[in-house]
């Protein structure tokens, strides 16, 4: 393998020393946003496919579609954690974790239109599809890509100013790029015209896979480990994983930022995944083509002319200060949209002010993740690259099945009814008052919540009070390690 990846066909495309525009353009802002527009996209309408197209919402009582999720995360919890032994462990010419973009591009494209071509069959036949296509994409396929794409950032460069740069253009990708066409192009003109038409949802969601396909090559090629080569050619002793596990533990950083990502990510995951049926059944009418549009870009202005300002902002306050004013407004901008949650107008005012909170987190969240890391190698003396991504990847997949889990269970409970496909067009009913409070809680009152849960975590992390001087000991050591292993070869010769 090591030979194959060090052909000129596979090299990167990124041979300077310092970070470059064309790796921040397109290794870091256009290549992801092929596979993260895909799982954009999936994390916002694959239940509502499940609910309002496959009709799977009281199947076994409401219990499938509340368990299964959290199951197949389970499941992807396993794969999570070999996935990143096995990064941890593969040493090629060209890094330790880009060689999987390889082969997730391919992979990504074949399991995303899996996801949809559900047969016609019995509701035995389309429940045991529906979860092992499930699985293939998010236990396998997307385990590949999210595991080595989550570890670009932190594996690109020791340099805090250009990592933190590398940071903003990679979740611009996700914020910027897939909202306006997860935000706009979909609820105003993709969901009307497709309404609950299951081949018309193959077709759409058939093209969105294979788009991911060159995006993902794109990644690769215009991407680069320096931090990885900096090792290469060194022979590194295998730390055991119960020995990483045991050192991340004891570390106060490592464990408040991994609180911080559980309590964040289910709290995210329930107002997406809640959005839609927010906007078809609470404020405006199913697939009206207009309110999710509103909500999703008049709120969101804020993730698009602030990303350029929250870089220098947190130069200048701190990451971890900067974030933590930031939940300050975005549990405000909750509250306020929870006064009146049918009122357009309210609602739009809070989701302004929620989403300029929502700066920080969404755009240098990657760069304190890197500094955690680097403190952990200066205080332990290896790196926990593989281990803690592999946490990572998992409160990000398992809280989204827990979330899917609680919307459903609730949905289920409070006697939701889905839309349907009569004589070529998609009626729906309105919903009773239960569903509507158990649709706002999910996308309103559950994230002001834990807003505030953040703000009393971030409190706790320090990590860059005394980052430079770690880094520092950490290039000491190292040359003078290199330093030692060329006088013994002097000595030997």
């Amino acid at each position: 393998m090591e030979r194959s990846l060090n052909s000129r066909l596979l090299r990167s495309r990124i041979v300077s020393d310092d970070v470059t525009r064309s790796e921040k353009w397109l290794g870091y802002l256009l290549g992801p946003a092929g596979a993260l527009l895909l799982n954009a996209i999936l994390a916002s309408y694959l239940n509502v496919y499940y609910t309002d197209v496959l009709k799977l919402t009281n199947v076994w009582g409401g219990a499938f579609l509340a368990i299964f999720p959290i199951v197949s995360k389970i499941i992807d919890a396993v794969t999570n954690i070999v996935m990143g032994q096995i990064i941890d462990r593969t040493k090629t010419a060209q890094g330790k974790a880009r060689p999987y973009l390889l082969l997730a591009a391919v992979l990504l494209p074949v399991t995303g239109i899996l996801l949809f071509t559900v047969p016609e069959a019995s509701q035995t036949v389309q429940v045991i599809w529906v979860m092992l296509s499930y699985n293939l994409f998010y236990s396998f396929a997307f385990t590949i890509y999210n595991m080595s794409h989550n570890l670009m950032v932190p594996l690109s460069t020791r340099n805090v100013q250009q990592r933190g740069s590398l940071s903003v253009f990679n979740n611009i990708s996700s914020v910027a790029a897939t909202g306006i066409i997860v935000a706009l192009f979909f609820p105003m003109l993709v969901m009307p015209a497709i309404g609950v038409n299951k081949s018309a949802w193959i077709t759409v969601m058939t093209v969105v896979s294979i788009l991911a396909l060159p995006l993902t090559l794109v990644e690769y090629y215009f991407t680069r480990e320096r931090i990885t080569e900096e090792n290469a050619g060194e022979e590194t002793e295998k730390v055991p994983l119960k020995t990483q596990l045991l050192s991340v533990i004891k570390d106060k950083y490592w464990v408040v930022i991994f609180l911080y990502l559980i309590v964040y990510n289910i709290g995210a995951n329930l107002k997406n995944v809640s959005l839609i049926y927010f906007c078809n059944y609470v404020l405006g009418t199913y697939n009206d083509g207009i309110t999710q549009t509103l909500i999703s870009v008049i709120g969101g202005i804020p993730m698009g002319i602030g990303m350029f300002a929250v870089w220098p902002l947190a130069k200048k306050f701190g990451k971890r200060n900067l974030t933590m004013a930031g939940f300050v407004l975005y549990a405000l901008g909750g509250i306020i949209c929870l006064i009146n949650p049918h009122n357009m107008v309210v609602v739009i005012i809070g989701q302004f002010i929620k989403n300029i909170g929502g700066l920080p987190c969404a755009y240098v969240f990657m760069a304190l993740f890197a500094d955690v890391l680097d403190h952990i190698e200066w205080r332990y003396g290896f790196r926990v690259d593989g281990l803690s991504t592999s946490i990572l990847t998992i409160i990000l997949t398992v809280a989204g099945g827990v979330s899917n889990g609680m919307l459903n269970l609730m949905l289920s409970k409070a006697g939701y009814i889905a839309p349907e496909f009569i004589n070529g067009e998609t009626v729906a009913t309105v919903q009773n008052a239960a569903t509507q409070k158990v649709i706002t809680f999910g996308f309103l009152g559950f994230e002001a919540i834990t807003a505030f849960i953040m703000i009393a975590l971030l409190a706790f992390l320090g990590v860059e009070k005394n980052l430079e001087k770690e880094q520092a000991e950490i290039k000491q050591r190292r040359e003078f390690a290199q330093e030692s292993d060329a006088k013994e070869q002097n000595e030997e010769a």
